[in-house]
C-alpha cells in the first residue's frame, strides 16, 4: 500500500508523539509498504534543531519526509494558536505537491490539521484514518487554554465532530478514549483500539536487581514538562519530605512550558533537573533508575496517555503514578502489576510511597518483573504494526474486513 502519515511531530523529536509516529512509519516500511510522511519542522519539546522558513524534503531511514514550516510558540494560548494555524496554512499550501496515497493516517494533534485532512479527502476521495493521541478540545478546556462556551471551543467541537464523520476509522490508544468518543455519538464499529508501542528498547536486557544497592535510589521522570503533568506540587512535596539525598533522588529529564514553575520548587540536590538530554544520556538514566515516575493532574475528561509508560515498562522499570486513581494510567499500572498509584490531588502521598518502597525491595523487584512482562505482551512493535496494518486494509476500496471480533473477509488493493 502507499501510506501517507500526517504527523505534526516526527523524528528527530525525542519525546511525545514524534517517536510513536516514527515507529509506525518505520514498521510499515519494514513490512513492505510505500510510506511517506508529512510533518512539521522538528520543534518539540523545544526547537533545538534550528529554524527554517521554507518547506523541504528529506529521507530518514529510507522514508521520504515532507517538512512544513510553522511559527513555534507554546508559552501562551495565543502562541499555541499561532503555531497550530501556521502549520494548517502550510498544509493547505502544500496539498497540491503532496504525493497521492492509497490511504492516509492523520495524527492528532495537530488539531487544526484535521481540517486539511477533511478537505484533502473530499478532493482526492482517498480514505483516511484518524489516529488520536490527544483529544485536544477536551485537553484545551481542561488545562484552561479555552473557555467553556467560548467561540474557540465551539468551533473546535464542530471541527472535532466533522473529523469523526469524515474519517473512515478512528484509532485510539486506550479504552478511556473509546468511552470518550462513544459519549460524543461516534459509532463503536468506527473505533479501533491499538495500544501505543514502546518506542525505545533497552540496549541490553534489564537487570533483575540493582548493580549497586548501596547507591541512592533514582526516581526518573522524563518527557514534556507541561501543565497537565502537575509536577510542581509533587516536587514541592518531595522536597518537604524526610527523604534523604542518601536514600533517593528525583531526576527529571525534559523541558516544557511548566519547567520554570517546577524549578522554582527545587530546594536541594535531591531533585535534579537535567533538561533535554541526548539519547545516550537518556539510555543511562533509564538503566540506572529504580522507579519510573508518571504524573498527571487534571479534573474531568481524560485526554491523553503518557507515552513514557510503555518505555518505562520496556526497560523493566516499575512505575509510580501520581494520577487520578480512576484514570486509564491508573488502570494500566494496577492491571499490569507493574507499579503503584497515588492520588495526584494529594502530593504528600508521593514521597510517603517512596519511603515505604525503600523498605520493601522484594515488592519492587516483583513489580519490576511484572512491568517487563506486561510490556512484552502489550507494547511490542511487531504486534502494534500488525494491528495497524489490519486497520489500513479495512479502509481500502473493496475491503470487507471487520476488526475486533467481527466478520473477516478479503481485502483487495
Amino acid at each position: 500500500m502507499r501510506v501517507q502519515i500526517w504527523s505534526y511531530n516526527y523524528d528527530p523529536e525525542p519525546t511525545g508523539i514524534g517517536p510513536v509516529s516514527t515507529t509506525l512509519a518505520r514498521a510499515l516500511h519494514e513490512r513492505g509498504h510505500d510510506v511517506h510522511v508529512v510533518a512539521a519542522f522538528p520543534h518539540y519539546p523545544a526547537p533545538v534543531w534550528g529554524k527554517r522558513r521554507l518547506p523541504y524534503r528529506e529521507r530518514r531511514d529510507s522514508i521520504e519526509v515532507l517538512r512544513l514550516p510553522l511559527w513555534v510558540g507554546r508559552a501562551t494560548a495565543a502562541q499555541r494558536y499561532r503555531q497550530e494555524l501556521t502549520f494548517l496554512a502550510a498544509q493547505f499550501a502544500a496539498l497540491p505537491a503532496m504525493r497521492r496515497a492509497d490511504v492516509s493516517v492523520v495524527v492528532s494533534p495537530s488539531f487544526p490539521a484535521l481540517l486539511a485532512a477533511i478537505v484533502a479527502h473530499r478532493l482526492r476521495r482517498a480514505p483516511w484514518i484518524l489516529w488520536l493521541q490527544d483529544i485536544l478540545p477536551d485537553g484545551a478546556f481542561t488545562t484552561g487554554f479555552v473557555d467553556e462556551g467560548g467561540a474557540v471551543l465551539v468551533a473546535s467541537r464542530r471541527l472535532e465532530s466533522a473529523a469523526y464523520r469524515s474519517a473512515a476509522l478512528i484509532v485510539v490508544p486506550s479504552q478511556a478514549f473509546r468511552h470518550n468518543l462513544r459519549g460524543k455519538g461516534v459509532a463503536d464499529d468506527k473505533i479501533r483500539l491499538i495500544e501505543n508501542p514502546a518506542t525505545r528498547q533497552p540496549r541490553r536486557p534489564p537487570d533483575d536487581a540493582d548493580s549497586n544497592p548501596s547507591k541512592p535510589w533514582s526516581v526518573l521522570a522524563m518527557g514534556n514538562i507541561g501543565h497537565s503533568q502537575g509536577l510542581a506540587p509533587l516536587v514541592e512535596a518531595f522536597e518537604a519530605s524526610e527523604l534523604s539525598r542518601d536514600d533517593v533522588r528525583l531526576r527529571i529529564t525534559g523541558v516544557g512550558v511548566a519547567a520554570s514553575d517546577v524549578e522554582a520548587r527545587v530546594r536541594s540536590d535531591r531533585v535534579q533537573m537535567l533538561g533535554l538530554v541526548s539519547d545516550d544520556e537518556l539510555e543511562a538514566e533509564l538503566r540506572d533508575a529504580n522507579i519510573g515516575f508518571v504524573s498527571q493532574h487534571y479534573a474531568g475528561t481524560e485526554f491523553n496517555i503518557p507515552s513514557k509508560i510503555t518505555n518505562f515498562m520496556a526497560y523493566g522499570l516499575p512505575i509510580l503514578a501520581a494520577v487520578n486513581p480512576g484514570s486509564e494510567v491508573a488502570r494500566i499500572v494496577e492491571q499490569s502489576g507493574g507499579g503503584w498509584v497515588v492520588d495526584s490531588s494529594r502530593p504528600e502521598l508521593f514521597p510517603l510511597k517512596i519511603a515505604k518502597l525503600l523498605a520493601r525491595p522484594a515488592e519492587v523487584l516483583q513489580c519490576r518483573r511484572a512491568a517487563a512482562r506486561y510490556a512484552a505482551t502489550h507494547f511490542t512493535v511487531p504486534t502494534f504494526a500488525e494491528r495497524f496494518e489490519t486497520v489500513l486494509r479495512e479502509v481500502m476500496p473493496g475491503s470487507v474486513v471487520r476488526a475486533e471480533g467481527g466478520v473477516r473477509g478479503r481485502a483487495t488493493f
